[in-house]
């Protein structure tokens, strides 16, 4: 059992933890694909997405994000036999800047910071978008590890290491850090590779992260299903 009075600084993924990637991500492909789609459920449309998406992130030099998506927009039109005008494939690359925080994300991690506790985010995306969704949502962090400033995606270990040798800077040491996350694929797999203790926010209906790239290894230290749940550790 861990109680956040364990920490000095708390670390959280962000697409998928803080903000509901999925739901817009799953709106854009149904308007789009539209009867292509017929006889696959959400969850194997969304797991089909994530497949295709992962190895284009692996590879090196790594793309930037709007590109991720854009090749993975053209990887799926491929698998669902589906045509892919330029103007739909440049709309969905700029879709990582319009994703709408859960309910109790912004709540909780203000109320995280009136405890004293430094807060950081590692994510898998370019510097412009996600300053944009912080801009439109009033938050801030004190560590900020994007794929744009490492060169590198999740689990790549590049975004950890950033975001722990900022947070060292500040003095505080790798056992006094608590990495919150709901990817176990991208974000609980390497926080166990670098003995970090994590928590899986495991919200009811997602998907990303969850089975696939050997998502099923991961072993949090503890499991919520919510972030406002972290604040009760």
């Amino acid at each position: 059992m861990i109680q956040l009075s364990d920490f000095d600084a708390v670390t959280f993924d962000f697409y998928g933890t803080i903000v509901n990637w999925e739901r817009e991500i799953l709106a854009f492909l149904e308007d789009w694909a539209g009867p292509a789609l017929e006889g696959r459920s959400v969850s194997d449309l969304l797991e089909l997405y994530d497949r295709l998406r992962q190895p284009i992130q692996h590879e090196r030099p790594a793309w930037r994000y709007t590109e991720v998506l854009k090749q993975t927009l053209d990887q799926l039109a491929l698998a669902l036999g589906c045509d892919l005008p330029t103007c739909v494939r440049d709309r969905f690359g700029d879709i990582a800047s319009t994703h709408q925080p859960f309910p109790d994300s912004v709540a909780t991690i203000r109320a995280l910071r009136e405890r004293g506790l430094r807060i950081g985010v590692l994510s898998n995306v370019d510097n412009e978008p996600f300053q944009r969704i912080l801009n439109a949502i009033g938050l801030e962090f004190d560590v900020v590890a994007t794929a744009e400033r490492v060169g590198a995606y999740k689990p790549d270990l590049a975004h950890f290491n950033a975001a722990l040798a900022d947070l060292r800077a500040l003095g505080i040491e790798k056992d006094r850090v608590l990495h919150v996350a709901q990817s176990r694929f991208a974000d609980i797999v390497p926080a166990n590779r670098l003995g970090l203790s994590c928590v899986w926010v495991d919200r009811p209906g997602h998907v990303f992260g969850r089975s696939s790239g050997g998502a099923e290894t991961a072993t949090p230290t503890m499991t919520v299903p919510d972030l406002a749940s972290v604040l009760h550790l």
